[in-house]
């Protein structure tokens, strides 16, 4: 059973950092790509970062670029998202996400935690 259990999140001041982790288990994650998600009150759930199974290649909204950084660590089957210099507009549940390699979408989901960030 594919399990994705998000941490780290919190409430932060505009411009600090946090750093958040997506633990996995149940499915052969260093072969899976991953990706983190946002959703903000009232709004659609959007892209944040995504990383390869190897994590040699990342992508990122242009929202955050620059400002967040993903990882993982295929030993320890874990991602993670580096967030700096956050904005109030970064507001949001982040969700970590598993990508089927077969079907090519994120099939599998966490569910979530809380990004606060105050003005």
């Amino acid at each position: 059973q594919v399990q994705l259990v998000e941490s780290g999140g919190g409430l932060v001041q505009a411009g600090g950092s946090l750093r958040l982790s997506c633990a996995a288990s149940g499915f052969p994650f260093s072969s899976h790509a991953m990706g983190w998600f946002r959703q903000a009150p009232g709004k659609r759930r959007e892209f944040v970062a995504s990383i390869s199974w190897s994590g040699e290649t990342t992508y990122y909204a242009d929202s955050v670029k620059g400002r967040f950084t993903i990882s993982r660590d295929n030993a320890k089957n874990a991602i993670f998202l580096q967030m700096n210099k956050l904005k109030p507009e970064d507001t949001a549940v982040y969700v970590c996400a598993a990508r089927d390699p077969v079907a090519a979408d994120f099939s599998s989901w966490g569910r979530g935690t809380q990004v606060t960030v105050s003005s």
